[in-house]
């Protein structure tokens, strides 16, 4: 019998504890939150200051079972989920169930609240031996997040569906963030381009050796060269000009190594390496830090908690990473004290940086235990934290003036005397092996005027953002926190809000309309001054400064108030989101405008709803696909509709012949050979079966891909993804079900 009972969120980190605690615990997994507000009402008692109404998620009462079954056998309960706000929300509601669930039954288990900040026996012992208290604000703080974002999304979804069509909805961050990705797009297309021209030249001076220099001042000001005109006439006066090394500036530069990574320098920095969505950087963390089956000591915790944005560091992981330094480098490479880093304004500094948890645990040794996109993370978490603890890099750098006239050319070099930190991470853009050397000059020596070279430009409109560039948009406005940058843009995309493109975010029709809608009736809600604002309040009702109730009630006085002006706004709101076209109803010569549906624009009569009539909007009609109909020859073409994407025969409505749209697998019924096609429940639901049903009822819930089991040689299996090890396939077979690491090239790369 299990002397203690520890509960955590994820099998993976089950795993892993287990195997430091051994048969004196008994490890389960809670798989995340246990209870939220109900998905068919509002769950918040408005009248009763804003009480919510918690129930067991569906799903999750055969795990809080046998999570209680097992706690009767316990003689302690210990509550281990991730000690952030949705951790200690989890750890309260586990505590209240079991608490319920045992009452009045024998003996009440005494329920421990531990926390730790890496998933090691060190760290993991020492927390049961010193347990805390549930930390009722910070449960307050994420109850507070929780119904404010049940207000926003509950009460502004109807709305929408009425303006736009029902689906749409709105998030009280990702509208925020979803405003300031149309902002960029509205600077973007109102950027009106400005010719501006660039003149270098060669000069050789004593030492004959060339020297490259750009016009940088005339008359002692600041070139600005408006055309080509302008241009030539500098060019054509150069020659007569004699010129003179008038200035030579040699310093000495020390460039100190970047802090430990947080949550949103990690993200950032997976972006621009790999193209990582944050998404993606979040879920290879998590399983690093859940752990990893290394060899022969099996399940491993390699980083501390990657949720975070502190850049403190605990001293015995300091003094380790000191030794490895000196050790692995040179004993100069260590600085004589530990570099410490000053905390950015406003981080709550609850969790140590991200780290590994042993930096003895190199990423060239860890390689064939790690995935390519654990490594790849691992690799870079090592570094940036190593090269943290190191030396600064320092270089020589030159500066020339070369004078003439009116005129001033500069020349910049610089050679790297010692790498430093250099020597374990380089960030994007430093070039340690392109030392930009300058021939040895003297000021007053005399500089002969070599090849002139002209050059055209113009100025460039604001860069759409990236993944990395977003995510420190977000940070520098205080806008979301560690735990929510990564579904602020996945949810964007899920709703088609937004679209990736080249790694670059675009706003798409329905995200602009949605957004008109939201500005029109809740600026005030949905800006970013007061979203941060909003931020803020959280931190100090988790600090213990505010009361939750109050900040919402608050939140909800101000949007109460716009909720009662939404009628009197629909005028004007519907103006703004109808567009009106130059097409002319077939049916009643009315004009027809755009409007929004389930499957995106679509051109309706403006005399709706006397005329019904509907058509397909210009490029986006029906796609062909070459396939002929098997019944009448005529074409095939993809069509949408309630269901989503099916192919129908283009002599419709002679024809009404459609059909499932194939998946590039065949069924794997022994002698049935059909194509497996995407298709949907009545509710919606995707789901993908085969084309011969109902002859064949072969049907799986997540996409097949044709690629033979390793362990019993079935030819299908399903690509499937999870918190614990990130994106995977499994066995197609229900008696099987083995896993695999999903092949490099099925892998969401963001």
């Amino acid at each position: 019998m299990a002397k203690a009972l520890v509960i955590v969120e994820s099998p993976a980190k089950a795993r892993t504890i287990n195997k430091f605690l051994g048969k004196d615990f008994d490890v389960k997994a809670s798989m995340g939150h246990v209870k939220d507000l109900p998905k068919r009402d509002l769950g918040v008692d408005l009248e009763n200051n804003f009480e919510p109404r918690y129930i067991i998620i569906r799903g999750k009462g055969k795990i809080l079972q046998e999570i209680k079954k097992a706690a009767g056998k316990a003689d302690a309960i210990y509550l281990a989920p991730d000690f952030d706000r949705e951790g200690e929300a989890i750890a309260y509601h586990l505590a209240a169930y079991l608490r319920e669930a045992t009452d009045g039954k024998g003996k009440e288990k005494t329920i421990y609240r531990i926390l730790f900040n890496e998933i090691t026996e060190k760290a993991i012992r020492e927390a049961i031996a010193s347990p805390v208290e549930i930390d009722s604000q910070k449960v307050d703080a994420q109850q507070a997040r929780r119904v404010l974002d049940r207000l926003v999304g509950y009460l502004i979804s109807p709305l929408l569906w009425k303006a736009i069509y029902r689906g749409t909805s709105a998030g009280r961050v990702q509208s925020v963030a979803l405003r300031i990705i149309c902002e960029r797009e509205a600077e973007i297309e109102k950027f009106v381009p400005e010719e501006f021209w660039s003149i270098d030249a060669e000069f050789t001076g004593d030492a004959k050796k060339p020297i490259h220099a750009s016009l940088a001042e005339v008359n002692g000001e600041k070139i600005k060269i408006e055309n080509e005109e302008q241009a030539l006439a500098i060019t054509d006066d150069l020659p007569k000009q004699t010129f003179s090394i008038s200035k030579v500036d040699k310093k000495v530069r020390r460039r100190r190594p970047a802090p430990p990574f947080i949550t949103s320098t990690l993200q950032q920095e997976a972006a621009k390496r790999f193209h990582y969505s944050a998404r993606k950087t979040m879920q290879v963390a998590q399983s690093l830090y859940e752990g990893v089956e290394i060899g022969k000591e099996g399940p491993v915790g390699l980083i501390t908690y990657m949720r975070t944005d502190s850049v403190r560091v605990a001293d015995e992981a300091i003094d380790e990473v000191r030794g490895l330094i000196q050790s692995r480098y040179t004993k100069d490479d260590a600085p004589a004290k530990p570099n410490v880093y000053k905390k950015k304004k406003g981080s709550q500094d609850a969790h140590e940086a991200i780290r590994p948890t042993s930096s003895m645990r190199t990423p060239e040794s860890m390689k064939g235990d790690l995935s390519k996109d654990q490594f790849r993370v691992y690799e870079l978490i090592w570094s940036r934290f190593v090269a943290s603890q190191m030396v600064p890099a320092v270089y020589d750098q030159t500066a020339l003036d070369i004078t003439g006239g009116p005129y001033m050319f500069r020349a910049n070099g610089s050679v790297m005397r010692e790498l430093g930190f250099l020597k374990a991470f380089q960030e994007i853009g430093d070039e340690k092996s392109k030392d930009r050397l300058l021939p040895p000059v003297e000021q007053g020596e005399d500089a002969a005027l070599g090849e002139v070279q002209k050059d055209q430009h113009f100025t460039q409109p604001p860069a759409r953002f990236t993944d990395a560039s977003l995510v420190k948009e977000l940070e520098a406005n205080g806008i979301g926190r560690p735990s929510t940058y990564a579904s602020i843009t996945s949810t964007l995309l899920d709703r088609k809000y937004i679209t990736r493109d080249k790694q670059r975010f675009h706003p798409s029709d329905l995200g602009r309309a949605v957004l008109k809608f939201l500005l029109i009736n809740f600026e005030n809600i949905f800006n970013v001054q007061f979203t941060a604002e909003m931020e803020l309040d959280l931190d100090k009702i988790e600090e213990g400064s505010d009361e939750w109730r109050e900040v919402v009630g608050e939140f909800y006085g101000r949007f109460e108030k716009d909720l009662e002006t939404v009628d009197e706004k629909s005028e004007e709101v519907m103006k703004e989101l109808k567009e009106e076209t130059d097409v002319e109803c077939d049916k009643c010569g009315k004009g027809m405008i755009l409007r929004w549906g389930r499957n995106g624009r679509f051109l309706a009569c403006s005399g709706y709803p006397d005329c019904k009539n509907t058509k397909p909007l210009e490029g986006e009609e029906p796609e062909p696909t070459g396939e002929k109909c098997e019944k009448c020859e005529g074409d095939m073409i993809i069509k949408s509709g309630r269901f989503g994407r099916f192919l129908a025969c283009s002599n419709y409505p002679e024809c009404k012949n459609t059909k499932s749209i194939p998946v590039g697998v065949k069924c794997p019924k022994e002698g049935c050979g059909g194509d497996l096609t995407e298709k949907r429940t009545r509710s919606g639901k995707i789901f993908y079966g085969c084309a011969n049903y109902p002859k064949c009822n072969f049907a799986v819930w997540t996409k097949p891909v044709a690629e033979v089991c390793p362990a019993c040689k079935f030819p299908v299996m399903v690509e499937k993804q999870s918190k614990a090890r990130g994106p995977f396939l499994e066995c197609a077979n229900t008696e099987c079900r083995h896993k695999k690491d999903l092949a490099e090239e099925l892998v969401d790369a963001g």
